[in-house]
């Protein structure tokens, strides 16, 4: 009984935010949505500035001018939601959208997966750079320089939705979710707008203003992918994995690090393969 009394004392009040930011009508502007809107161009504009940074260059030259990065902006906006969003419904929730098909349409209640997004970016990336002729590696570097502010974003959009939320805790700093039980829990969507934004943010940026590793082209793309990958096996410990995925195996293994782990040996391979190409 005793425990049962303290419980509420031990988590912290969830803030009553509404999920949905601005409604005008029948249209709603959820936060989740304007986490990636904000995110994108923030990211347009962070890189417009790396760009026009001819210090930050090999030779002084920028890999791609400020118009290609103009350009590239709506690529970049439909291979992440699109990558995204196919990315969770195959490795995620397959059979709810195969019974349920005009869910996919519903992006807004979200259901996005990083790693698909990922992916359709870099296809995004790879096509682009083709077809203007720009070092594919330059623009890996340069795109995933700005990525960890939408992450931050779209991660803190996250926790006001009440998902995605942690495991059960007694922490001090616990959060009792509108939706995810009496108990309280971490809340692992602000640890991962922690890790994967701000701390992965402020680690490119030092890379590519102290480093000056855009000269090495690859480099800063190879730190971002093993540095997502390591930060979301690390917070995968704390996060609740996904209900009706539960664990893969041993009561810890989930979905999100069978995803990630190979983007650490991947990101790895890039910074070797930009080391050795720049001797």
């Amino acid at each position: 009984m005793t425990d049962y009394l303290m419980t509420p004392l031990a988590a912290l009040p969830f803030p009553n935010i509404d999920p949905v930011a601005l409604q005008v009508g029948p249209l709603a502007i959820h936060w989740y949505g304007l986490g990636y809107v904000v995110g994108i161009l923030l990211g347009w504009w962070y890189a417009r500035r790396l760009v026009s940074n001819e210090r930050l260059w090999a030779g002084g030259k920028p890999a791609m001018t400020v118009t290609d990065l103009d350009d590239f902006v709506l690529w970049a906006a439909i291979g992440i939601v699109a990558g995204g969003r196919i990315g969770y419904i195959l490795f995620y929730d397959l059979p709810r959208y195969i019974a349920n098909p005009l869910d996919i349409l519903a992006v807004w209640e979200g259901g996005m997966s990083f790693h698909g997004g990922l992916l359709g970016v870099t296809l995004a990336m790879l096509l682009f750079a083709r077809k203007r002729g720009i070092n594919a590696w330059s623009l890996f570097d340069t795109v995933s320089a700005v990525v960890p502010i939408g992450l931050g974003l779209v991660r803190v959009a996250n926790f006001v939705n009440s998902e995605l939320w942690g495991r059960v805790t007694d922490v001090p700093w616990a959060f009792v979710f509108p939706n995810g039980g009496p108990e309280p829990r971490h809340p692992s969507q602000l640890y991962e707008a922690a890790l994967e934004g701000l701390v992965l943010f402020v680690v490119l940026r030092l890379l590519t203003h102290k480093g000056l590793k855009l000269k090495m082209p690859g480099f800063v793309a190879g730190a971002f992918v093993c540095g997502y990958g390591l930060s979301r096996i690390v917070v995968e410990f704390f996060r609740e994995p996904d209900a009706h995925i539960g664990y893969l195996a041993g009561g810890w293994l989930t979905m999100g690090m069978v995803l990630s782990l190979p983007m650490v040996l991947v990101g790895v391979w890039a910074m070797l393969r930009a080391r050795a190409a720049a001797r």
